[in-house]
């Protein structure tokens, strides 16, 4: 067990998938977690009783991450209720398939909003909130570092962005203390992409591991970021996609 005892974090899109993996694995670790959803009140309420299991508090906020409003009271939310803050998690992302050449402007629009401005706005909102030893982590994709076939242009564009801002925060906060990280994902047993979806054989034929990761496997990459275990670790780019571009 990592001691994160007494920290508090912020999880934006923790309700579900890798969100709510982060969520609960941070609780399990002695962090208060809130968290962000958009709709799922139900699968929200589900998450803040598997944290209340462990001990730590828990505080579910309805907050659509495409809204810079919504992202402001958000934090302030999580700020009241925790008495603060320790870590930021971006977790919320949407998807996005098809070809440049039938782009629809508003659904690029949407992915940029979710996947880049929001967690450019997450960051800016908890600055003034965390002390040294802060801890900002985001989820990318291996996408973002490589496009193995056609129709994701879009998406991996969005998490392309992440790596210059992770870089680039990570240069702004290291004088306070504050370090900034970026995982990669890849193929993640999730509800947008299940291990036996009509693509999973594809994509597990990508990997050095021959399968999909799970949502747990990514939530441990984040706890290890958000410990005093990786304090000298910052800017850094963890890849956790069973070899897929090994």
């Amino acid at each position: 067990m990592i001691d994160l005892n007494g920290k508090r974090a912020l999880v934006t899109g923790g309700s579900r998938g890798i969100g709510a993996a982060i969520a609960l694995a941070l609780a399990e670790n002695g962090t208060d977690v809130a968290f962000t959803y958009q709709r799922s009140a139900e699968k929200a309420d589900a998450v803040v009783k598997s944290i209340e299991n462990t001990g730590r508090r828990a505080v579910a906020i309805q907050a659509d991450s495409a809204d810079p409003e919504a992202i402001t009271r958000s934090v302030s939310e999580a700020v009241s209720a925790l008495g603060g803050l320790d870590i930021l998690v971006n977790s919320a992302a949407i998807g996005h398939s098809g070809t440049i050449a039938d782009m629809d402007v508003n659904e690029y629009q949407a992915v940029m909003d979710i996947n880049v401005r929001a967690p450019v706005l997450f960051a800016k909102a908890v600055i003034p909130h965390l002390a040294e030893g802060g801890r900002i982590v985001t989820i990318g994709s291996v996408l973002g570092e490589r496009v193995p076939f056609p129709g994701i242009t879009i998406y991996a564009m969005s998490k392309a962005a992440l790596t210059s801002f992770t870089r680039g925060l990570s240069r702004e906060l290291g004088p306070n203390g504050i370090t900034v990280n970026l995982v990669q994902p890849g193929a993640t047993d999730t509800d947008g992409n299940p291990a036996f979806g009509a693509a999973a054989d594809f994509q597990r034929s990508l990997t050095s591991l021959g399968r999909y990761g799970e949502p747990r496997e990514i939530a441990n990459a984040v706890v290890f970021l958000a410990s005093p275990a990786a304090s000298i670790i910052t800017g850094a780019i963890l890849t956790a996609d069973g070899g897929a571009i090994a």
